[in-house]
Parts: C-alpha cells; structure tokens; sequence
C-alpha cells in the first residue's frame, strides 16, 4: 500500500515567504501581474515592465532583524514601488507609512540634484488586519484639494490592502482581478486554487512556488524562524501597550490626587485670607499668613 504525505502549506502572509515568492528575479514576472491588478482596480495606467531593486538573496536570513523584507521595483518611466507586507499590527500606521515614503520620496536626490527629478513613489501595504474604518479591502489615497479635489501632486500614492475584510468575500466564479491574489494571500485552502488560477492564470506561477517551498526543509526551517521572530515581535509590542495604558491610567490618577490636593490647599488659604480680612488685619501681614499674592488678597476685599 503505497503511503501519500500531504505537506501542509505554509502561510504566504509571512513576510519572508512573501518575498521569495514575489520578489526574487525568477518571480518578476508574478509581481508585474500582481502591481498591474492592483493598479487597475485603482483605475491607473499598467506596467509593461519593472526592475526589483532589492530581489531576494540567501542573505535575506529570517533570523535577522535587519532584514530588509519588503519588496522595492522601479518602472521603466523612473517610478518607485514599495510592496510590504505586515502580518501583525505595529500601530501608528498611517505615520509609519508617511516616514517610509518621505524617505523614499527624498532618497532619490543627491546633494545639489535639482527637484525636477524626483518621481511619483507608491506604497502598497497589504495588511492582516482591519486598519481604516470601512468596509473596502482596496483604499488608494493621493493628496488633492479639500474641496474641489484639484490634485497638488500625483507624486504620492499610497494603496492599502486589508486581507481580514474579505471575509465575506466568495471567490468570483470567472472573474479576474486583484480579489484573486488577495484571497490566495489570505490562506485560501488549496482546494480552491483550481478556480483562483483559472481566473487569474499569473496565480499558478505563485502557487507553485508556494508548493515547492512548504516541501523544502530548509525553507520551512527559514519560515518558522520569521514566524517565531514576528510572533515575539508582535507580543512585545502589545505588552507594551497595554503596559503604557496601564501607567497612563495610574499617572493619571496620581495628577488627579495631586492636584485635588493643591486645589484644596489653596481654598484653606482663601478662607484663611478672608477671615483676617473680616477682623481688619493689614494686607501684608494677610499675604504673610496666608501664602497668596497681594492681588489675591485685595479681590478677596470686594
């Protein structure tokens, strides 16, 4: 009787896999068509070609911190391209994003290169939890006028993709699209990747990377690393979260109890200050007495 193993698939939301899988050279081609449905679900123009500016190596090691694990391409016309993918929630997202592209934006000037050079950046952040408060699994910004929605610059695009709002979503039967790749992402079970292929077919090329690296050992010896590293990442910075609410609260009750006190302190002085008044005693012996200012003391007379 012949013994069948079935390997469980690893999670293509872990940052590392993510990368091996749409940002090695050999994938180039995965990530073009993912940018392009992408873009145009957005309504923009496509790509016809990009270059990875920091593909994956061997020295992309799970392990390291340092890793650098987003992807970053450029367009044949100059544009920037940054894809990251977060698994847990850091908070201040929306800051986060801002400082990452401020920095790319100005990375492309050396000293003394004039502005005109820079080009349009975007950030495409995909996302395993729910971030802005609505229902979209696609939210695209760009910096317009309040009220007429005159551009100021199409510089800045900024794409948000959160995975947990396809919930409810079901797999459009024949339909192609970006809910193709974002469903795949989200851990679709395998037995529905016949019908996420054939409407997407770029999504085979991605599946099957996906197959070959939860069969090799080294690669899941890698994964499980990341997953570890994120993981602790992740409960230290809710730790200390919660621990931060925690002290707010307290310091906030100390104010509370110091400054009741001080409040207190000075309707003594003010009841003390009256008092001597009433018995005639002379402003500067009642300053004296009673810690308040001059000024104090005499709008206490009326």
């Amino acid at each position: 009787m012949e013994l069948i193993l079935v390997v469980e698939m690893l999670d293509p939301r872990n940052d590392f896999l993510f990368k091996r899988i749409f940002g090695s050279e050999e994938n180039r081609d995965v990530l073009l068509t993912f940018l392009n449905r992408t873009f145009e679900e957005a309504g923009g123009p496509l790509l016809t070609e990009i270059v990875l500016l920091n593909p994956y190596t061997d020295k992309d090691a799970p392990r390291d911190k340092q890793s650098i694990l987003d992807i970053r391409a450029r367009t044949l016309e100059g544009q920037l391209i940054n894809v990251e993918m977060q698994l847990f929630n850091k908070y201040d997202m929306d800051k986060r994003t801002l400082f990452y592209w401020s920095k790319q934006y100005a990375g492309q000037l050396y000293e003394g290169q004039s502005y005109k050079l820079l080009r349009k950046c975007v950030t495409i952040n995909i996302l395993n939890y729910s971030f802005l408060p609505n229902s979209r699994y696609h939210n695209v910004f760009h910096l317009t006028e309040d009220r007429t929605g005159i551009p100021f610059s199409d510089d800045m695009e900024l794409h948000f993709l959160e995975l947990p709002k396809l919930d409810e979503h079901e797999i459009p039967a024949g339909s192609g699209g970006l809910v193709n790749w974002l469903l795949f992402l989200k851990g679709s079970n395998p037995s529905q990747w016949e019908v996420l292929a054939m409407n997407e077919p770029g999504l085979k090329k991605a599946m099957t990377t996906l197959e070959f690296l939860s069969q090799d050992k080294e690669a899941r010896l890698q994964y499980e690393a990341r997953q570890k590293y994120l993981h602790d990442e992740a409960s230290m910075i809710e730790g200390a979260r919660e621990e931060g609410l925690k002290l707010g609260k307290a310091e906030g009750k100390a104010e509370g109890k110091v400054e009741g006190k001080v409040e207190g302190e000075r309707q003594k002085a003010i009841e003390i200050a009256r008092n001597m008044l009433n018995m005639g005693l002379e402003i500067d012996v009642i300053v004296k007495a009673s810690g308040l200012s001059e000024s104090e003391v005499r709008s206490l007379e009326v």
